[in-house]
């Protein structure tokens, strides 16, 4: 390949879901990358023949495409066998590498590199000068047997082999540095430039991200509606932050912006609620039409709804909109009966049509005289007309008065849009059906 001024790579293993700790890393990779014009390169670590699954790695594509991060090239590591082989009998040749006996068992036979046990310090673009004496790590297995080289030696030819320029990873791998830095010496590799991120920390604040906090599955993000970009714009916040007030990027913003030497060297916290505020945020970027396309895997369950129309349904869509952070809350409006008033009439309680300040008598009276004005407007039936019929009257008795059994004679649900919207929304012969009822339901209970 021709040689690049900066490469980057994502490595993952397709021995899990990519968590999403793994996407802040491939993003901070790619945006370093495509600042400073140079090559992202995607490596399927497969080598671990036992853990992995085809669905996995199949995964790391659609997770990828679905985040808009486009990679230039591709490799699978088990495809580099040959090469990684042809390295290790060049090691064991030099004197730089021995076949021992497994210290587990005792019974096989496994490769180890020949330790110069000595200290070495390399520079971190986040941690800065890191010095470690790798006698403790005595003399490290680097393959099974001449033909099953490990992790260690198959990541240090592969990114030679690949140019990479810059290893940008999570600060797990910040213990497999050293071994691999005496790898690449003895090799005569150039050094990549190294840079560890920080770990991500649950909710609260004090523990690596687990399944017990969070979904920690990239795709079951995107199943509950969260934008990619304010996946990204969320996961790069957490341990960046570039030095300004602006809180909400799209993903052009974020690669512009983007520096290593604004990561800090501590664990960032993972906020569900700053994640969809992030979300909000983004969602109120999108069209009418943008919206509603965004909503379309969520809408077989709302067109199942009786009575359904999809006219009224345009008409509840800013509604909906505006309690949207995700999908999560729209299965809530659909769980909690929030969506089905508006396509057909709802089961009324005759004990919550009444104001908390009003009487049984009084509701009846008021709902009678709304519904006489109701029957006798000929004018427009839009939110400023119906509250210049309606709204002196509801001043002149007591708003409560009015407007509580109006909206929940229209709704059924002690929380939902004000009634003028609700009159809108339904259109006049629904609207006064339901008032009607309310007031029917009213008299029985009195």
């Amino acid at each position: 390949m021709d040689t690049k001024q900066i490469v980057t790579r994502m490595a993952p293993s397709p021995t899990g879901r990519f968590h999403v700790g793994g996407i802040r890393t491939a993003f901070y990779n790619y945006a370093f990358a495509r600042q400073k014009g140079g090559t992202f390169i995607l490596r399927i670590e497969d080598t671990d023949k036992e853990r992995n699954d085809e669905a996995y790695e199949q995964e790391v594509y659609e997770v990828f495409s679905w985040l808009g991060m486009d990679y230039d090239e591709v490799y699978r590591q088990s495809e580099h066998l040959p090469r990684h082989q042809e390295v290790l009998r060049e090691l064991i040749e030099k004197g730089l590498a021995y076949e021992a006996e497994d210290a587990n068992d005792g019974t096989g036979k496994v490769i180890r590199f020949k330790n110069p046990n000595k200290s070495i310090t390399f520079t971190d673009q986040i941690l800065g000068e890191v010095t470690v004496d790798t006698t403790d790590l005595g003399d490290f297995v680097i393959a099974r047997n001449i033909d099953s080289p490990l992790y260690h030696l198959a990541v240090v030819i592969d990114d030679h082999d690949e140019d990479v320029t810059n290893v940008i990873r999570a600060q797990e791998h910040l213990a497999n540095t050293p071994r691999q830095i005496l790898l690449i010496e003895a090799l005569g590799f150039d050094l990549p430039t190294y840079a560890h991120v920080p770990f991500i920390l649950g909710p609260d604040g004090k523990k690596k991200l687990s399944k017990r906090d969070a979904n920690v599955a990239a795709l079951d993000y995107r199943d509950d509606g969260y934008l990619p970009e304010a996946l990204l714009n969320f996961l790069a916040f957490i341990g960046w932050n570039p030095g300004t007030d602006q809180e909400v990027f799209s993903k052009d913003e974020l690669i512009k912006t983007f520096s290593l030497d604004q990561v800090q060297k501590g664990p960032g916290g993972f906020n569900l609620d700053k994640l969809a505020w992030l979300n909000k945020q983004h969602l109120n970027k999108l069209s009418d039409e943008e919206f509603a396309n965004y909503l379309e895997p969520e809408m077989t369950p709302i067109r199942s709804l009786p009575g359904f129309d999809q006219d009224i349904w345009m008409k509840v869509l800013p509604i909906v909109r505006e309690r949207t952070h995700s999908f999560v809350d729209v299965r809530q409006m659909i769980e909690s009966g929030d969506l089905g008033y508006y396509f057909a009439d709802p089961d009324l309680d005759p004990q919550a049509i009444v104001w908390k300040k009003g009487t049984v008598e009084g509701t009846i009276t008021h709902l009678a005289k709304v519904l006489k004005m109701l029957e006798g407007y000929k004018g427009a039936w839009d939110r400023e007309s119906l509250e210049a019929l309606l709204y002196p009257y509801a001043e002149e008795v007591g708003k409560g008065n009015v407007l509580w059994p109006l909206r929940y004679s229209l709704s059924g649900k002690d929380k939902s849009p004000d009634p003028f919207s609700l009159l809108v929304i339904l259109g006049p012969e629904v609207s006064k059906r339901r008032v009607q009822q309310g007031i029917e339901l009213t008299k029985k209970a009195a």
